[in-house]
């Protein structure tokens, strides 16, 4: 795939070796997201980051990927505090913005309409999340952690067997994920969720078709017992329709430290898209297990910023004059890392 200029919106237009591009750059930004080293490649490039739709990390690791390549980003935050709330479509919204921008992310909470930004935007768009539809650049940030994590183990993608816990219907990151592992081979897994709450059909059909093996079940207990990843999700309560529906199925499925080391093999990795729910009647990942070495939340977290400095270095295409305009940092870093 050439890169240069097109809108990422959908993991399904990725084939392997995109994928292993993407990863590539990604290593090579490593330097720069530890703070070691400051790139302009971006010096003078303006970043449109819109969100319609509440973001923390998505938002903030966007904006300062594109930071630490020397660009600069403009925001809109909240549906409420732009034109649409005037009557404004997204195509007037797209003509608009895209004059303003060098490229664009943004986040909507209807499927289909950053697709529909897309095609009206004069630069390149990459999606932030787009209602339960999809969410590429964090599947991308998921493989590549996990691809981290079980190579420290010795073990690689291929063959790996993975647990999906949670709200499987409604959350467009395992949607995503799912989809994104369809490229790779042999892979199981592990779909543990309320009947209400399983993954769309349509998904597990395709892994099925794709030669992967898949499991589905209402028990934790089983579900989670033979895996090299554990991926968790919250109930995404925002897409039902009353926060009573959603509480029916809160808390249901917890992982706590008592929970993962009954049964879980040992070196299980632990994943999460966050935010995880932390209140009591939720607990979903147990707070006990934050210092427990398989828990890859933050360094998960941490990796989105690789991820999504590759994508920007790729569709803007200044990957190969990264490391050309490089000097060192010059402020105090040291805690950042213990």
């Amino acid at each position: 795939m050439d890169f240069c200029g097109i809108d990422i919106l959908s993991v399904q237009q990725f084939e392997r070796p995109d994928v292993e591009r993407i990863f590539d750059v990604a290593d090579s930004m490593e330097p720069f997201a530890q703070r070691k080293q400051v790139s302009k490649a971006l010096d003078g490039a303006i970043l449109g980051n819109m969100f319609f739709e509440p973001s923390t990390r998505t938002r903030v690791s966007f904006g300062c990927a594109f930071n630490m390549l020397g660009g600069h980003v403009r925001e809109t935050a909240e549906i409420g505090t732009s034109s649409i709330t005037k009557g404004e479509s997204l195509y007037d919204s797209a003509r608009v913005i895209s004059g303003y921008s060098d490229i664009i992310v943004m986040r909507h909470p209807r499927a289909g309409s950053v697709a529909e930004f897309a095609a009206a935007s004069r630069v390149p768009v990459i999606s932030g999340g787009d209602g339960v539809n999809e969410h590429p650049s964090q599947a991308l940030l998921d493989l590549y952690t996990i691809r981290k994590e079980l190579e420290s183990k010795r073990r690689s993608i291929d063959g790996m067997r993975i647990g999906m816990v949670g709200d499987l219907k409604h959350g467009r990151t395992v949607h995503s994920l799912s989809r994104l592992l369809k490229l790779y081979r042999g892979i199981t897994f592990n779909l543990i969720a309320p009947q209400q709450l399983r993954m769309p059909g349509e998904i597990v059909a395709e892994l099925r078709e794709a030669g992967h093996e898949v499991r589905e079940t209402e028990n934790m207990a089983k579900g989670l017992h033979d895996n090299d990843t554990i991926y968790l999700t919250r109930i995404q309560e925002e897409r039902f329709e009353s926060r009573l529906e959603a509480d029916i199925y809160r808390g249901r499925f917890r992982l706590n430290r008592a929970i993962y080391t009954r049964h879980c093999q040992p070196n299980t990795v632990i994943m999460h898209p966050l935010p995880r729910d932390t209140r009591a009647e939720a607990n979903e990942l147990d707070d006990d297990l934050n210092q427990h070495p398989n828990l890859a939340i933050f360094r998960q977290a941490d990796n989105g910023v690789l991820v999504r400095m590759a994508l920007f270095a790729l569709v803007l295409d200044v990957a190969g004059e990264v490391q050309q305009q490089v000097h060192p940092t010059r402020w105090y870093t040291g805690r950042r890392f213990e």
